[in-house]
């Protein structure tokens, strides 16, 4: 395949456990793992505490969220890269995908029973528009 695979995570267990599942197909399709990241605003909050100054912003934690998955499911042989992008996460995930020309977006299947099935879910709406391939992972179990 030696393409791009795509999966969005956000630092919760059910996004790592889609994102593990995406590294072992990217190892054995030899493809390069993104992991994405969303963040829905842009917003920036300064935080003093003694004479320090940390600038904190939602997209600032989106990529260290991002970052650390990626080298997190880095191993020999399997590039990673990542990306923390605004908006929300189906329309992320969908939009880099066809920016990087991806081959497979891996999502979990958080979301798809019950009420959030008929209302919808990321998972759902990312199969429903992707213009690859998607694969939804089992991340309920």
């Amino acid at each position: 395949m030696a393409g791009i695979i795509i999966v969005g995570v956000d630092g919760s267990e059910t996004s790592m456990k889609a994102a593990r599942t995406a590294a072992r197909l990217a190892a054995g399709l030899s493809a390069e793992l993104r992991v994405v990241t969303a963040h829905a605003k842009d917003n920036a909050e300064v935080v003093r505490i003694g004479n320090d100054k940390w600038y904190l912003s939602d997209s600032a934690t989106a990529e260290k969220v991002a970052k650390q998955a990626a080298g997190d499911l880095a191993t020999e042989g399997l590039a990673t890269s990542y990306a923390a992008l605004h908006g929300k996460p189906q329309d992320v995930l969908i939009d880099e995908a066809e920016r990087v020309d991806a081959q497979l977006i891996v999502v979990g299947n958080v979301g798809m029973k019950g009420l959030g099935r008929v209302l919808g879910s990321v998972a759902t709406s990312v199969a429903q528009r992707a213009s690859c391939d998607v694969y939804i992972a089992r991340t309920d179990s």
